[in-house]
């Protein structure tokens, strides 16, 4: 479930003459200073195992999944879609999807709760207004999910099951969580009743 991918983005503020505010745009391109670069935590992911550095991702992580969402929505007002605990170059950063008026990804510090920065995501297979729609009209949010799941393992991954093409298809939540021996669990909770069980098909491992 984890998105081992380098997320990189620039903030330019434009001035609005006249209007006397600030339009936050969001820029992306291959600056190299990324955020994850310029997280709090840091863990040796060179010559471990998968297990090991698992764990320590897990125990690196002060910041859990549920406030990592939190922070993100005083952020950026909207509905969370996904939290995931992402390591670029050995530096973590909670990665956190948030539903508005478009899906935007929040880069947020796992050793602070300070904001690392943000963009709006652009992909083509993406329907942010229906998986908006959903979750919105769902009983149980992310961050319900997170803290449900958190019974079972640090949680490391919280995201919208939306692969099913129908409309209105959401009905879970995908949850990831670690060990403290770095075992890795996936885990289904449902939107309507916070249900948790045993995703079997994904579990016992790393899932990169």
């Amino acid at each position: 479930m984890k998105r081992r991918t380098t997320v990189i983005s620039a903030i330019a503020a434009v001035a609005l003459i006249g209007g006397g505010t600030a339009t936050a745009v969001a820029l992306s391109g291959d600056d190299s200073a990324s955020p994850a670069a310029k997280s709090s935590v840091q863990i040796k992911d060179d010559g471990v195992s998968d297990a090991r550095e698992n764990a320590d991702e897990a125990k690196g992580a002060r910041i859990t999944a549920e406030d990592a969402i939190a922070a993100a929505l005083k952020h950026t007002p909207g509905v969370a879609a996904e939290a995931d605990l992402d390591s670029d170059d050995g530096r973590l950063v909670w990665d956190v999807d948030v539903i508005g008026s478009a899906r935007h990804h929040v880069e947020v510090d796992p050793g602070t709760g300070k904001i690392l920065g943000s963009h709006v995501e652009r992909d083509d297979d993406d329907d942010p207004a229906r998986v908006g729609s959903a979750l919105k009209n769902a009983s149980v949010s992310a961050s319900d999910a997170a803290r449900v799941a958190a019974a079972k393992g640090t949680v490391t991954s919280v995201e919208a099951d939306d692969d099913d093409d129908r409309a209105g298809s959401v009905t879970v939540w995908e949850v990831e969580t670690t060990s403290t021996d770095g075992t890795q669990h996936d885990w289904h909770v449902d939107l309507r009743s916070g249900a948790v069980t045993l995703d079997r098909g994904h579990h016992g491992g790393d899932d990169d």
